[in-house]
């Protein structure tokens, strides 16, 4: 029997979930922008009151390893490295985009291809490809969309895209047949727990002193404005 606690931070969706086993014991997510600072350990202490559960019962801390949003996965990361340090207890990463198709596959009846994709910056999005099958066709990158992206795919396949950053692409991409844009579809904790299971079985852990989150490219701070 195992119990893995989940973290989502890579988007404005503070999320965690409890599992045991397959089995999903408890769900908490906040759609609240930039909450996680301030609501990722309430939430963590009110899922584990509210399954009956103590810390010291987790057997594993999962978390959406990005990419994403850049302090939303350093939360998440220090919070679940805390937790793993603390309890002695291995740490599972779990690729954002990959947890966003996990989820929209089990509604893929038409075995299109998925393409989730996270906002960037101005027509920049991360996003991967992976068939009904969860195969990856395309590896995760950033993208700057225009009218010829995936092009060779969309000639032969089916594609759903989805995320925070299709939204902005649909006006480019959607005039193709073959492209489908669905909406609200975020990942959490849920998802991200509903992978870690097998990660578990298969003692797939994170080196806890080494890991950080895939941020796809390094972070650039901007340039402060002047006051006047």
């Amino acid at each position: 029997m195992s119990i893995i606690l989940s973290l989502e931070t890579s988007s404005d969706v503070c999320s965690v979930a409890l599992h045991q086993n397959e089995d999903l014991r408890a769900e908490f997510n906040l759609h609240i922008s930039k909450a996680h600072s301030k609501s990722l350990a309430s939430i963590v202490d009110e899922i584990l009151t509210h399954s009956n559960e103590d810390k010291k019962a987790i057997d594993a801390v999962a978390i959406s390893k990005g990419p994403g949003s850049y302090t939303g996965l350093r939360i998440g990361t220090s919070f679940a490295k805390g937790l793993c340090y603390g309890l002695d207890i291995p740490l599972i990463s779990i690729n954002t985009l990959v947890a966003m198709a996990h989820k929209t596959n089990k509604f893929n009846e038409q075995k299109a291809l998925l393409c989730p994709m996270i906002d960037a910056r101005r027509m920049e999005v991360y996003s991967l490809v992976a068939d009904y099958s969860l195969k990856i066709i395309q590896e995760t990158q950033a993208t700057i969309v225009d009218e010829s992206s995936f092009s060779s795919l969309l000639d032969t396949h089916k594609i759903w895209f989805f995320g925070n950053g299709a939204d902005k692409c649909e006006s480019i991409l959607g005039k193709h047949k073959n492209a489908v844009f669905i909406k609200k579809i975020v990942c959490t904790a849920k998802s991200i727990g509903e992978i870690a299971i097998e990660k578990y079985k298969n003692a797939n852990f994170e080196d806890l002193a080494d890991f950080e989150p895939f941020y796809v490219k390094d972070f650039i701070a901007g340039k402060p404005k002047t006051l006047i």
